[in-house]
């Protein structure tokens, strides 16, 4: 019973790590439930206990190979960044600068934000052309 509560703990963590839910899936769930039922069930049914532990960390597996990045939009990041259509690389990098020193981690802001933030520089420099301010 210890052990089981130790795994759900555990499963808690791994949930809330981040602050949030926003990237915890119903799958996600099912794993943490079929790893709990594995461990559960080692005692009296071994063969079933360790197939549902497979399944739970083939699930965990499979999720670190496959990460969560939310596409963005041009007209998204332009928004963000406060930019507007048609900005420079100097000009997007500048906007980068100035947004992320207010929402990063370090400085009262949060992992979320920040994402978003850098999230939003890479979609606008990707999509600007090269030129001879560009690094």
């Amino acid at each position: 019973m210890l052990l089981l509560l130790l795994a759900a703990a555990a499963i808690a963590f791994w949930a809330y790590k981040d602050g949030s839910l926003k990237t915890l899936r119903y799958a996600d769930v099912a794993a943490g439930i079929a790893a709990l039922v594995g461990i559960s069930l080692l005692k009296g049914n071994p063969a079933l206990g360790l197939l549902a532990l497979g399944g739970a960390g083939g699930w965990v597996w499979f999720r670190k190979q496959t990460p969560v990045r939310a596409a963005m939009t041009e007209t998204e990041a332009l928004a963000l960044l406060e930019l507007p259509i048609g900005a420079d690389a100097d000009r997007i990098r500048a906007a980068h600068r100035r947004l992320i020193a207010r929402v990063h981690p370090d400085h009262g802001g949060t992992n979320d934000l920040a994402r978003r933030v850098n999230l939003a520089r890479d979609t606008l420099l990707a999509v600007t052309p090269a030129g001879p301010s560009s690094r």
